[in-house]
């Protein structure tokens, strides 16, 4: 009886003790859940975002010289002796940031190093002492003067806006292929270029043919006529706004096309191919002309046309429609046969066509206008006879780069206040890239983190080659 006793009770024990480790198990979960959003809501916040182990400016060569002299210290006191040196001159420092564009750093290469540290070192340095010269040269006004001079200069020999110009041939030749439109183009400006596409040739690896696996020569007959921004861009390839390249023989389809174009920057946009198709009814129209007018394939056998004119024949007489001559043309350029090609300049794109026929048009595409277009070059297997440029503008557009800079303070970015930053982006950028820069302060510059100055961006920009813009923009 004693031992079925003492067996109840440590059984009764064992159970009693199983539940209260449960309810205490169930009691901790219950705490730990209701305490997660509290940590998540206030736990970060008392964690410190002071910046205390970066310094809040470029400092010199000197405060670098002692910091790297100090004695080794923990970390921790290392954060406490910044807290204290940071605090009270963090105002003195702010200030001197104003004041100080350019870095007190010296550029001082170790002559022992082995590695190409060397280099770097010595080109920052050249890169560094020219760009002190230029800013204090701004600074005290000589290249103010300078310009003003330029200006005079510029303004006594500038060149006239001719309603129209013509260059021969050979003319065409002595000036590299290139005939200036001073003063760009505006709507109804056309150009008239005569010439004879030369026989075709052997290439071969052509560009505009596929790949030749058993590596033998294709007959090649191509041509490109380009719209250029001679004053649109400096110390880079000039913008092709347009892009015209008939591919006689040599295209990688087979067939004679007509490929069109922009390039801005080496960055070729998408290509408008011309394969002798006729445009579909639904595809926008360019000025109510079609993009690709249909000419006849030199291919196409008498069965396809004979099917081709029953078919139509059927469709006439179920709709009951008068007969209609239909003309088709070949394609407008044939070997070592001369032609007269019209551009014009549209309300909606450029307008092709050729003797007196259209054939192609071409959309205007986005970040280049009519008065960009300074400069037409014709080159690749063909002999320019004459070109002609007529309906141009006579006044001076303003050609300058940076005339896509809109100062307003609108797209100025927020100024530093004395709040901590939670993040600092750099954004590296080329002296002439105005409408890059400008793109990007009307957009994510935009964002409410940046307009409220938890997170600063700010653009690094070398001093550009001219002086007349580091001038308007300093």
């Amino acid at each position: 009886m004693r031992n079925s006793k003492l067996e109840k009770c440590t059984m009764f024990s064992k159970k009693r003790s199983i539940q209260i480790l449960m309810a205490v198990g169930v009691l901790y979960m219950l705490l730990v859940t209701l305490e997660i959003p509290l940590v998540y809501r206030s736990g970060f916040n008392t964690l410190s975002h002071d910046p205390l182990t970066r310094p809040d400016h470029l400092g010199s060569e000197l405060d670098l010289q002692e910091r790297r002299r100090a004695p080794g210290r923990p970390f921790r006191s290392l954060i406490y002796q910044e807290t204290v040196s940071v605090a009270p001159a963090r105002s003195q420092r702010r200030r001197l940031s104003q004041e100080i564009v350019i870095s007190g750093l010296k550029f001082d290469p170790d002559p022992s190093s082995r590695d190409e540290s060397l280099e770097l070192h010595e080109s920052a340095k050249e890169a560094w002492e020219v760009g002190r010269k230029l800013w204090e040269e701004l600074e005290s006004g000589k290249a103010l003067e300078a310009l003003k001079e330029e200006t005079k200069t510029v303004k006594l020999g500038s060149s006239s806006c001719p309603v129209s110009v013509s260059l021969s041939g050979s003319d065409l030749l002595t000036r590299g292929k290139v005939i200036e439109l001073p003063c760009g183009l505006t709507l109804g400006s056309h150009i008239t270029v005569v010439g004879k596409p030369r026989a075709a040739h052997s290439e071969m690896d052509p560009k505009i043919s596929m790949g030749n696996e058993e590596d033998e020569a294709v007959k090649v007959s191509q041509f490109i006529m380009e719209l250029q921004g001679l004053k649109a861009v400096e110390g880079e390839d000039p913008p092709k706004i347009l892009h015209f390249n008939p591919r006689l023989k040599g295209d990688w389809s087979g067939k004679p096309v007509i490929e069109q174009n922009t390039c801005y920057r080496m960055q070729w946009s998408s290509a408008q191919r011309c394969e002798g198709w006729r445009s579909s009814d639904d595809e926008e129209t360019v000025d109510g002309q079609v993009k690709c007018e249909k000419w006849v394939q030199e291919n196409a056998t008498s069965y396809s046309k004979e099917e081709t004119n029953k078919a139509t024949w059927w469709l006439s007489r179920f709709i009951r429609r008068s007969k209609k001559v239909a003309v088709e043309w070949p394609f407008p350029f044939t070997e070592e046969k001369l032609f007269v090609l019209m551009l014009t300049a549209g309300l909606e794109g450029y307008h092709v066509s050729v003797d007196g026929k259209h054939v192609t048009s071409f959309p205007f595409r986005t970040g280049f206008t009519l008065e960009d277009a300074t400069g037409l070059t014709v080159t690749g297997d063909i002999d320019v006879q004459a070109v002609f440029a007529g309906s141009l503008p006579t006044s001076h557009p303003s050609f300058a780069p940076q005339r896509h800079l809109d100062l307003s303070r609108k797209w100025q970015a927020p100024s530093v206040s004395g709040e901590e930053v939670e993040l600092f982006i750099g954004i590296l950028s080329a002296g002439n890239h105005f409408a890059e820069r400008m793109a990007v302060r009307k957009s994510w510059m935009q964002h409410k983190l940046i307009r409220s100055s938890k997170v600063v961006a700010r653009f690094f920009v070398a001093l550009h080659s001219r002086k007349s813009i580091n001038v308007e923009l300093k």
